[in-house]
């Protein structure tokens, strides 16, 4: 699953006072009221509660989609470029200077956000803003995937729906950081970016890009992948259909699905290494490329297990799964055909297990930030139980040597993602064309005071030093 990431805050910013239009005189003031508008929408989503957050996902997606053309039209016009056969006459008069809250990059005090990092030039708005929208597309991926694990026994339709439009959200994140990574080597170069502001340079992008990939491919072999339903299935209660035995994957089906996570491990890979070497980004994103580099090979060594129980070779399996146990971290000492790990070990793991069944069933923001690593942990420990026990009954195969069949893994695969561009979206010919009367100055004050009223009532509802839940208490008035 994506990694739970936090949408950026930003400062006010008027465009007014930077830009001038002969041709289109309106166009710089409606692209600052769209402005404060994502402004105020990305400051009251911060300032909700965790669980109502994703609820409040679209109103900052149609935020982002108002604004987004409007920064992208001004970007062509600065250049020269013709937008819908209209030709913007746009002239810079003073340099953009706008801050936003980076959320990738390492804070010198665990725990606390990071200040507001001031960058100049119209491509850090240009960058930003993109970078947020592709955040906003990584959280709806992660919202579908939670109704996977948060339902009770979704079925094969629902699940199969919710698999495809968390794969569309992360096809729309990963086409959008590698235009802006295009956009960066093609143009005039990267934005002039503070040392602090890590979310929006090119080396991590290009990581965001990689571990985008990474998602994708998992995501195919997960749409194939009928254990997580049944390990599902057997947590639940009140369901009785844990009885039935889990689908037969064909062989040959099973050894594409190893390849895609071969695949998606690589891509991890890359990414990992590329924000190591850039030293200023969060310990958290790191963690979770490891993590999923660590779930993709285990998930790859699993299907071939599958793979060789189908042709007969349960001994081989038993070994895949012990590969796949290593692959995760895990110790491992085989014993009389069976995996015997100690008892502090189980205790931690069925610690971390039970804290993230409370995630999921709370939607915390924070479940899955292990990339999936304790669910892939449980799916091959049960496979190992099926699989010893079908070897002790009824196929008495020897249990090879685990270790050397990890360099007899085949190489990884891509997902097919098709002509998936990102294209970034302009005013239409009509929008133009009303740009083209003059600036309503009245309705720009309005706005304004709008923002500012808001932000002065909600620091009138939030006493400073209050404690959380009891802000009613200090307005008790004894006169």
């Amino acid at each position: 699953m994506p990694f739970p990431f936090v949408l950026s805050t930003t400062s006010q910013l008027s465009f007014q006072q930077n830009f001038t239009s002969s041709t289109h005189p309106s166009l710089p003031s409606t692209a600052s009221s769209q402005r404060n508008l994502l402004r105020s929408t990305l400051k009251a989503h911060k300032r909700l509660a965790s669980g109502d957050q994703a609820a409040n996902l679209s109103d900052v997606l149609l935020a982002l989609d108002s604004y987004l053309k409007y920064i992208c039209t001004l970007n062509l016009s600065l250049s020269g470029t013709i937008v819908n056969d209209e030709d913007v006459d746009l002239a810079l008069t003073r340099e953009v200077e706008v801050e936003w809250r980076p959320t990738l990059s390492s804070t010198p005090i665990p725990g606390r956000e990071a200040d507001r990092v001031r960058g100049q030039g119209l491509d850090y708005e240009f960058f930003f803003v993109h970078q947020t929208y592709a955040v906003v597309q990584n959280l709806f991926a992660r919202q579908a995937l939670l109704g996977i694990y948060a339902s009770s026994s979704p079925t094969t339709e629902q699940r199969l729906g919710l698999i495809q439009t968390a794969i569309r959200h992360v096809k729309t994140a990963a086409s959008i950081h590698a235009f802006l990574v295009h956009h960066a080597n093609t143009g005039d170069g990267p934005p002039e970016l503070p040392a602090a502001a890590a979310d929006v340079s090119i080396s991590v992008q290009s990581a965001l890009h990689r571990l985008a990939q990474a998602e994708l491919n998992l995501l195919g072999a997960f749409k194939d992948d009928p254990y997580p339903a049944v390990l599902a299935q057997s947590r639940n209660e009140q369901d009785r259909e844990w009885m039935i035995k889990a689908p037969d994957i064909p062989k040959t089906r099973a050894q594409v699905l190893s390849r895609l996570c071969l695949g998606a491990s690589e891509h991890a890979t890359a990414a990992g290494a590329i924000l190591k070497a850039e030293r200023r980004v969060s310990k958290d994103l790191i963690e979770y490329t490891d993590n999923l580099r660590r779930t993709a090979r285990a998930r790859a060594c699993r299907f071939q297990a599958i793979s060789a129980d189908t042709g007969g070779e349960t001994g081989k399996g038993i070994a895949w799964i012990y590969a796949g146990l290593s692959e995760l971290g895990l110790e491992i000492s085989v014993k009389e055909g069976s995996s015997k790990t100690g008892s502090l070990s189980k205790l931690k793991a069925s610690w971390n297990e039970r804290k993230e069944d409370r995630r999921i069933g709370k939607g915390s923001a924070r479940w899955g930030s292990d990339a999936g690593k304790a669910e892939e942990a449980r799916i091959l420990e049960y496979l190992e139980k099926k699989l010893v026990r079908s070897n002790d009954n009824v196929h008495f195969q020897t249990v090879p040597e685990y270790k050397p069949l990890l360099a007899m893994l085949p190489s990884g695969m891509n997902m097919p993602v098709g002509d998936e561009q990102w294209k970034p979206p302009v005013l239409s010919e009509d929008e133009l064309v009303q740009m083209r009367a003059p600036p309503d100055y009245d309705a720009m004050e309005q706005d304004s005071s709008d923002e500012d009223r808001n932000d002065a009532q909600f620091k009138a509802e939030k006493p400073a030093g209050a404690f959380p839940g009891t802000d009613a208490e200090y307005k008790i008035s004894y006169y």
